[in-house]
């Protein structure tokens, strides 16, 4: 039955509701995690990290949540075009986003421990030997205390995240959805393969496989915790296929995939290993198969922004995204055999399509 315009405007005024009700929580729990880093600052006050002035324009707030509210507004544009399904973040339980809350706001201080003090390798004992992680992986990336690689920072990872992005992460991976749809499209999904490259808890993932569940999905990660909290949220999932491996070095056939993605992977990759993960790419995408890139903004992406992205790496440890910031990722890709098709802003990150030439 069609759906009436009065159920359409229903559908519109919950959606406005529930998003608001998200940017708000999260952009109120990054404004009392920088009240409490700052107070912890004073309390060191001989410890301080110098901070470099940006170059570019940094937006303000009131920019930034109106950049967040058209993003919305086009994530629910995408819904009624039926590109997905109305969204559903996950946070209609309570008592889960009360304990994520607390668990954030008790990691803080080992956050700004480390940022003090500068140490960030500080991971479980055991963990990356024989080489069977790599060594630019054994780190405590922006927020996380245990690096990848225990069950607690998979637990906090898509918390602190959402923190960061005002509550607008789901919704700039979503815009993924849009060319995997438009792949999809007229063809039989049984019969195709897709690859969700360093999915992490499979946030990407989750809601392709909510929007297309009969596409079969590899789960590719170097994390176990991760991969088993991307397991618990899908439950037993049909044609889903969980494996630990890294990005550089996939254990797939030679042109087995129809459509990859990776996000937010390449700007935590070091220079080198930016090439082998493209070169990686093209070896497994078949020819006239698609790549889906999602990542954070360049520099020059979006003007305004580009003071903001040079702060990054300063308040977080990102130690390989200042290079990310000037990386040339058509040419990076037209190495591995890919062709860019085109590519769209999405708040603080973007959506990169490249197919893969015959």
């Amino acid at each position: 039955m069609a759906e009436t315009a009065l159920e359409r405007w229903a559908d519109r005024i919950g959606f406005a509701a529930r998003r608001s009700a998200r940017v708000a929580w999260y952009t109120g729990h990054g404004a009392a995690m920088r009240r409490l880093l700052d107070r912890i600052a004073k309390q060191h006050p001989g410890q301080r990290r110098p901070m470099r002035r940006p170059t570019g324009p940094v937006p303000d707030s009131r920019r930034l949540l109106g950049d967040v509210a058209a993003l919305m507004a086009r994530d629910l544009a995408n819904a009624e075009a039926g590109y997905y399904p109305l969204p559903d973040d996950d946070d209609s339980d309570l008592a889960e986003r009360i304990a994520a809350s607390r668990a954030f706001f008790r990691d803080v201080p080992e956050v700004a421990r480390r940022r003090r003090e500068g140490i960030h390798q500080e991971l479980p004992a055991g963990e990356g030997g024989a080489g069977r992680r790599p060594r630019y992986y054994m780190q405590n990336f922006h927020f996380q205390s245990g690096g990848w690689l225990t069950e607690e920072s998979a637990g906090l990872y898509d918390m602190q995240v959402e923190v960061l992005f005002q509550g607008a992460a789901s919704a700039m991976r979503r815009q993924g959805l849009v060319p995997l749809a438009e792949e999809l499209r007229g063809r039989d999904q049984r019969h195709l393969r897709f690859a969700d490259i360093a999915t992490g808890t499979g946030s990407f993932l989750v809601q392709a496989r909510r929007a297309f569940p009969r596409l079969p999905a590899l789960a590719i990660d170097l994390s176990e915790p991760y991969l088993a909290r991307l397991r618990r949220r899908l439950g037993r999932a049909p044609a889903l296929q969980p494996l630990v491996a890294k990005a550089e070095a996939l254990p797939l056939a030679d042109a087995s995939l129809d459509v990859a993605s990776a996000v937010y992977l390449f700007h935590e990759l070091p220079p080198k290993v930016r090439r082998q993960v493209a070169a990686e790419l093209g070896r497994v995408v078949r020819p006239g198969g698609l790549f889906i890139f999602i990542d954070s903004l360049q520099t020059g992406d979006e003007p305004d922004y580009d003071g903001l992205l040079e702060l990054f790496p300063q308040l977080f440890h990102e130690p390989y995204f200042e290079s990310y910031l000037a990386e040339g990722l058509t040419a990076l890709f037209a190495r591995a055999g890919f062709v860019k098709e085109g590519a769209r802003n999405a708040f603080f990150s973007k959506i990169v399509c490249f197919r893969r030439e015959p």
